[in-house]
């Protein structure tokens, strides 16, 4: 992949206020982490993940292809490649990727790319936007080539020779806010800090509760384990 500069890096740093929405995906990433393990974050970004996972005692490098992030990671103390394919076949043993994939308009091969790193045995985990319904200049603005279905995330891994344990949609609230955004959308494709400090503290709590009832329905994202095959 190489050094690319990513377009949204401010709304990077709006969504690091996001303390509800952070803490739930680090308990996703945390929750199938096991002490030993390679771990690989992949889209590392400024490192809101990456960095408390480090923290908690594990082994994580990150992939991060825009030369700002890299160097804001390694400030932190972080092991930083900006290419997957650096390493080893078969080196890693839980990959996770949180809102990335749908910057990277060949999803298929860096699919692939991941079953390759991964040992057997080793696990994925996939947290994208849903439905292209959704799609606003947010997305536009941040470099997004499309939002999946938990039906499309799926087939995608599939065709890695992934085998799948879980996919499920999260924040069915959020939906409904998308769609606000986008009846109103100027489209500057910013996040506005204040509401999304209203949303993050009061709705999206909320929103998880639904989602035990909703999950299957749908959400603003999807999420995904995965796991590459003994075999």
């Amino acid at each position: 992949m190489g050094q690319i500069e990513y377009s949204g890096r401010d709304n990077l740093e709006v969504m690091a206020h996001a303390h509800n929405y952070n803490r739930y995906l680090l308990n996703l990433v945390l929750a199938n982490a096991r002490p030993k393990d390679r771990l690989i974050d992949f889209g590392a970004g400024n490192g809101t993940f990456a960095v408390p996972v480090a923290k908690a005692g594990f082994d994580v490098t990150c992939i991060e292809t825009d030369p700002k992030l890299c160097a804001a990671l390694q400030d932190q103390g972080m092991t930083v490649v900006s290419d997957l394919d650096q390493l080893a076949d078969g080196s890693v043993h839980y990959l996770y990727s949180l809102n990335v994939l749908e910057h990277i308009e060949d999803d298929l091969s860096i699919a692939q790319m991941w079953y390759r790193k991964l040992a057997p045995g080793g696990h994925l985990l996939v947290f994208v936007p849903a439905f292209q319904a959704l799609y606003t200049s947010m997305d536009r603005e941040v470099g997004h080539f499309r939002r999946y279905t938990k039906a499309s995330l799926t087939d995608l891994l599939q065709s890695a020779h992934f085998q799948i344990d879980r996919s499920a949609y999260v924040d069915s609230l959020g939906v409904l806010a998308t769609l606000l955004y986008k009846l109103f959308d100027q489209g500057s494709g910013k996040v506005d800090l204040a509401m999304l400090k209203i949303y993050d503290r009061w709705v999206f709590p909320l929103s998880r509760a639904i989602d035990l009832i909703t999950h299957t329905l749908g959400g603003k994202n999807v999420l995904v384990r995965a796991r590459k095959p003994l075999a």
